[in-house]
């Protein structure tokens, strides 16, 4: 068994902390929050970010980055999208042994740059093997052993293999790809897409609505994630349709949930306020409509999200304006979507 990294004690961070003591490993738990980490040493619960479960004791909670990372093969990087940067420059001063992989499993694009989570670790730790790990996978059910499906990716098969080796358990399934950036760009823009399913939602619109909404959603998401780098079929499997039909269905969904709250006339200001958790989708919003300009790519519902969350926009009036667009084909004859 192994010793094993994990940066970020939010949900998610806690989860794959739980899964990976399951398996015999020590796992050490960096906090960002000195009261929390001791909290979480002290209680063996984390309730603030993923209540009912119980934190086994090969996980052991520590504010000290360097002693965290110290000798271990695997480091799981899994904080806010927002907070990326800043974490990394203090990994990379905590020095983790050169031959350790470094797994993203945060969600986003970075406002600004453009920048997938991978691209923002290779900007720090440009000589260690990276990889990804995404997929549908909330935190509440992995923690409880429900079976889940991911896949991890690198541009380097060992560290991709890696991966899978070190995180699989019997029901944690981890499937392997060279395709980093679509599975990232899965990851992050279904976030965006859960929005726009939870407006639905809060509007009372029906499930006729929502299922067409998703449906065009998944068009839209693989019509700028291949502009964007990524493989069509990586956004037909686990990390794109997978992690968008679970986001934008679940009760889990804290993105879904948003727009949920959007859509029966809350504020994004207030929301965000009264969340301990982030929902990745309203930064991952302004950085994804940033590259679908930069690259010409039309994204109508990408579009109407944003204008919610960042320029006051009514939600039922974007509903109104997403289906009142001009009448066209769904696909033309090569069987390609149509969004001119």
């Amino acid at each position: 068994m192994n010793d094993i990294a994990v940066i970020g004690a939010g949900g998610w961070g806690t989860a794959l902390a739980v899964l990976l003591a399951g398996k015999g490993n020590t796992v050490r738990l960096w906090g960002y929050e000195a009261a929390q980490v001791a909290e979480l040493a002290a209680t063996r619960r984390n309730d603030l970010f993923l209540p009912g479960i119980t934190i086994p004791e090969g996980v052991l909670p520590s504010h000290d980055l360097a002693a965290v990372v110290k000798g271990c093969r695997t480091i799981a990087v899994v904080v806010p999208s927002r907070g990326m940067r800043g974490v990394l420059a203090m990994l990379r001063e905590a020095v983790p042994a050169r031959d350790a992989v470094i797994v993203s499993c945060t969600k986003g694009i970075e406002h600004g740059s453009g920048k997938r989570m991978s691209e923002i670790l290779a900007e720090h730790l440009p000589d260690h093997p990276l990889a990804v790990l995404s997929g549908p996978s909330h935190a509440e059910e992995v923690a409880r052993g429900t079976p889940t499906a991911v896949v991890s990716g690198s541009a380097d098969p060992d560290a991709a293999a890696s991966v899978q080796d070190t995180f699989s358990t019997a029901t944690f399934r981890v499937y392997t790809s060279s395709d980093m950036a679509g599975i990232e760009l899965g990851g992050a823009l279904k976030n965006v897409y859960a929005l726009a399913a939870g407006v639905s939602d809060g509007l009372g619109l029906g499930d006729n609505t929502k299922a067409a909404l998703v449906t065009r959603a998944l068009a839209e998401l693989i019509r700028l994630g291949t502009a964007l780098g990524g493989r069509r079929e990586t956004f037909q499997g686990l990390s794109g349709i997978g992690d968008l039909m679970v986001t934008c269905f679940s009760r889990h969904s804290r993105n879904r949930s948003f727009g949920e709250r959007l859509g029966r006339g809350e504020s994004p200001e207030a929301i965000t306020s009264g969340m301990a958790m982030v929902a990745e989708g309203v930064p991952t919003a302004r950085g994804a409509l940033e590259c679908a300009r930069k690259f010409g790519i039309v994204t109508p519902i990408l579009d109407q999200v944003h204008a919610i969350l960042h320029d006051g926009r009514r939600p039922a009036d974007a509903m109104r304006e997403l289906l009142t667009r001009d009448l066209r084909p769904e696909q033309d004859a090569t069987g390609e979507d149509v969004c001119r």
